[in-house]
């Protein structure tokens, strides 16, 4: 499976952007983790940062969030800066951003349907308990999930338990996806059916998002544009094709490898 070429509207051919990052370094320690990294992500598209762990593709989300602080660099997330933001201006911008955590991070004493409610309690205070319901009901057949409501985490499979942590991720209906390694640990399978579903939530809740992954099938499947991180840094951007047709040794060694 290979992603769709993103069509722009000749009406938009500059499409708006969502999230925009300038110089962006961040260290622990000794370690510099990110080094002036910059790049753009634009209304309705699938970006996938790939590299090899460590390349800091998973700090970079986090800063995004403001889960981690930056060293130095400006991070603009729908025009705000988010490192600029006091507590309750960026309690209301996260509200607008699904965060998919690499381990799916679903509340394990908690049904599912209670799972999918914790969120929208919180967010949508005006729905009444029928329309929670109907919302939750609805997320759930999006994600193929419809008969494990009333099931805890624990009975769900792997595959299972990441779709129904995106359907608590989707079901508040947040404008920007982030997913942090959505593959890692599956089969090739169901990798193959969440890449799918990547591109069945952009499409229909018309989400801007960036995929972390090292996994080039799920690249391949979901990626309007990447980008290739190596040592904190952008090494590479471009299409599927660009990326693929690359001859260059570091880029060989991930494209290559699966053809």
């Amino acid at each position: 499976m290979v992603k769709d070429e993103m069509v722009i509207p000749e009406s938009t051919k500059t499409p708006e952007l969502i999230i925009e990052i300038d110089n962006l370094s961040k260290g622990f320690e000794d370690m510099q983790v990110l080094k002036n990294l910059s790049l753009k992500l634009f209304n309705g598209e699938n970006l996938v940062v790939l590299g090899k762990s460590g390349s800091g593709k998973s700090v970079l989300i986090k800063c995004i969030v403001r889960l981690l602080n930056p060293d130095q660099g400006t991070i603009l997330v729908l025009g705000e800066n988010v490192n600029k933001l006091n507590s309750k201006r960026l309690a209301v911008l996260r509200e607008k951003i699904g965060f998919l955590f690499q381990s799916g991070a679903l509340y394990d004493s908690m049904t599912i349907k209670q799972n999918l409610e914790f969120p929208l309690r919180r967010i949508k205070k005006k729905l009444t308990k029928k329309e929670r319901d109907k919302k939750i009901e609805e997320v759930l057949e999006n994600v193929g999930l419809a008969d494990t409501l009333n099931k805890m985490p624990s009975e769900l499979s792997g595959g299972m338990r990441k779709r129904a942590s995106l359907a608590r991720t989707i079901v508040v209906d947040p404008m920007i996806m982030l997913y942090d390694e959505p593959t890692t640990g599956l089969d090739p399978v169901t990798s193959y059916g969440i890449s799918a579903l990547i591109n069945d939530v952009q499409k229909k809740y018309k989400t801007s998002s960036i995929i972390i992954t090292h996994d080039i099938e799920c690249a391949r499947a979901t990626a309007d544009r990447i980008i290739m991180l190596h040592d904190g840094e952008v090494y590479m951007e471009g299409n599927i094709d660009e990326f693929e047709s690359s001859s260059d040794e570091l880029i060989q060694s991930f494209f290559k490898q699966k053809t």
